[in-house]
């Protein structure tokens, strides 16, 4: 699956199919990294290439995996080659994820109950009781 989704050149038709590549291009650190600085606005692609120690054409890969998810397009003048975010791809991943946040929210929930039942903490003497503990004791004295 790996091997075909950095090598296939048409875009995703089959939602499923859509979903894997999206999740695909967010699982490696230099893509995120990527989206990161496009969410800022468009760039160039030897400007998104800039902060990594790496060759323009490995960043170049990491880029068309981009774009075969959907999450980066490109527009190309010559040699000039501008991308820009787009996030709607994303939407797809965040309801899929979102059908799972009941298995979270469960946990919160049955921390928050345990919580809730643990007894209240004892009152500790505060600094100033403790002041006033002290200031009593010697003026008995």
């Amino acid at each position: 699956m790996t091997l075909a989704l950095v090598k296939e050149g048409s875009p995703a038709t089959d939602p499923e199919e859509a979903l894997d590549r999206v999740f695909f291009a967010l699982s490696d650190p230099v893509r995120r990294s990527i989206l990161r600085r496009l969410d800022e606005g468009p760039a160039l692609v030897s400007e998104l290439a800039a902060p990594f120690e790496m060759s323009l054409q490995a960043v170049s890969r990491h880029i068309q995996v981009l774009v075969r998810s959907g999450l980066v397009a490109q527009e190309r003048t010559g040699r000039i080659a501008r991308c820009n975010l787009d996030a709607a791809p994303l939407y797809d991943a965040a309801v899929w994820i979102n059908h799972y946040t009941k298995y979270w929210q469960q946990s919160f929930d049955e921390l928050a109950a345990f919580v809730k039942a643990l007894p209240p903490p004892a009152a500790k003497a505060g600094p100033k009781r403790a002041a006033k503990k002290k200031a009593s004791k010697r003026a008995r004295k």
